[in-house]
C-alpha cells in the first residue's frame, strides 16, 4: 500500500472537517465560533488580571519611582502609571508639603491593591512608615544586606519618624550604619521627605533599655514596668527634662509608645507633676502610623540633637 504523503494527508484532515461543518447548521456553526471567542477572551482577561496583581503584590515590598501622569480633582487624587494598569495617589497618602505635577517623579510605597471591574488598580503612598523603610534600604548597604535590621518604625508623616534598628553584628554599628559620613545617608532620606525628622534607636530584648531610648532626646533617669500583661510602665525623667520627653503636643511620648508597643506614664524626678491618674502624661502604643517589623520590638539611643519646642 503505498504510503500518502504528509500534504496529502493533511488535504484530507481538511476535507473531512470541511464535510464537517457542512452537515451542522451555520446557525450553530456561528453560535460555537462565538462562544470559543468569548471563552477566548474571558480566559485571556483573566489570566492578565491575575498577573497584574501578582506583579502589583510584589511590588508592595518594593520603593518604586513613579511619574505621576494626570492631576484629578485639584490634587484630591494623582494618578500614575505602574507597567500598562492605574495606580492612585489620594491626597490623604500625600504629604503636606507636596506640590506635586504632572510628570514628577516621586518616591512611593505601594500600600494597597485591589481588584476591580477594569483590573487591579494600586493605591500608593507618600505617607506609609514602609516608605520610610524602603527608603532606607536603598540607601544604607547594610541594611539591604541584612547587616543591620530594621525592627519597628513610628511615623507622624510630614512631621516626625522615630525608627529602630538592630544588627547581630557587634563590629556593626546599627545606628551609624543608618546616618551614614557627617550624616549623608539620613540626610538624603529626610530631604526626599521634606525636612522630616528622623530619630534612630537600637533595638534592645530589654524593654526598659528600649523605652529609655525611645524617649530621646530625653534622658531618661529609670524605667519601672507596672505591668507586663498590659504592657504598661513609668518612665522617670530629670525635672528639666519633662517638656522633652513628651514633646510638641505630645509627639515625641507618642512615637515613642508606637514604636515599643508600651503603654508608658511619664514623670518627673521630683515627683511633683501630680499624683492623680488623669491628669499624667500617658503615651498610647496603637495608632495605624507604626511599621512593626517584629512581634516584641524593644530599642535604644535617638540620634538627633534637635529638642522639641
Amino acid at each position: 500500500m503505498r504510503r500518502l504523503s504528509r500534504l496529502t494527508r493533511e488535504r484530507n484532515l481538511l476535507s473531512a472537517m470541511r464535510l464537517k461543518f457542512r452537515l451542522i447548521p451555520s446557525t450553530s456553526v456561528g453560535h460555537l465560533f462565538l462562544l470559543q471567542e468569548m471563552l477566548s477572551v474571558r480566559v485571556f482577561v483573566r489570566v492578565k488580571k491575575v498577573r497584574l496583581l501578582s506583579s502589583f503584590r510584589a511590588s508592595s515590598v518594593k520603593l518604586l519611582l513613579q511619574p505621576l501622569k494626570e492631576s484629578i480633582l485639584s490634587r484630591e487624587l494623582q494618578q500614575s502609571k505602574i507597567g500598562k494598569s492605574e495606580a492612585t495617589l489620594p491626597k490623604s497618602e500625600q504629604l503636606g508639603h507636596d506640590d506635586l505635577k504632572e510628570g514628577d517623579h516621586i518616591k512611593v510605597y505601594i500600600a494597597d491593591v485591589k481588584d476591580n471591574e477594569r483590573g487591579p488598580h494600586a493605591i500608593i503612598s507618600r505617607t506609609h512608615p514602609g516608605l520610610v523603610k524602603r527608603l532606607f534600604e536603598q540607601e544604607v548597604p547594610e541594611i539591604y544586606d541584612g547587616v543591620v535590621e530594621i525592627k519597628s518604625i513610628s511615623r507622624e508623616a510630614g512631621s516626625r519618624t522615630k525608627m529602630a534598628v538592630y544588627s547581630s553584628n557587634p563590629d556593626v554599628d546599627a545606628i551609624g550604619s543608618c546616618i551614614g559620613n557627617k550624616g549623608a545617608r539620613v540626610n538624603k532620606i529626610v530631604e526626599e521627605l521634606g525636612g522630616e525628622k528622623i530619630d534612630i534607636v537600637l533595638y534592645s530584648d530589654d524593654p526598659e533599655k528600649y523605652i529609655s531610648a525611645a524617649l530621646s532626646p530625653a534622658s531618661v533617669c529609670k524605667v519601672e514596668i507596672t505591668d507586663e500583661e498590659t504592657k504598661s510602665c513609668r518612665a522617670t525623667v530629670p525635672d528639666g527634662q519633662l517638656s522633652l520627653a513628651i514633646g510638641n503636643k505630645g509627639q515625641n511620648a507618642r512615637l515613642a509608645a508606637r514604636l515599643t508597643g508600651w503603654r508608658i506614664d511619664i514623670r518627673p524626678e521630683s515627683g511633683f507633676y501630680g499624683e492623680d491618674e488623669d491628669d499624667e502624661p500617658k503615651a498610647e502604643e496603637k495608632s495605624e502610623d507604626v511599621l512593626d517589623l517584629d512581634e516584641s520590638t524593644e530599642g535604644e539611643t535617638v540620634v538627633s540633637d534637635e529638642t522639641e519646642e
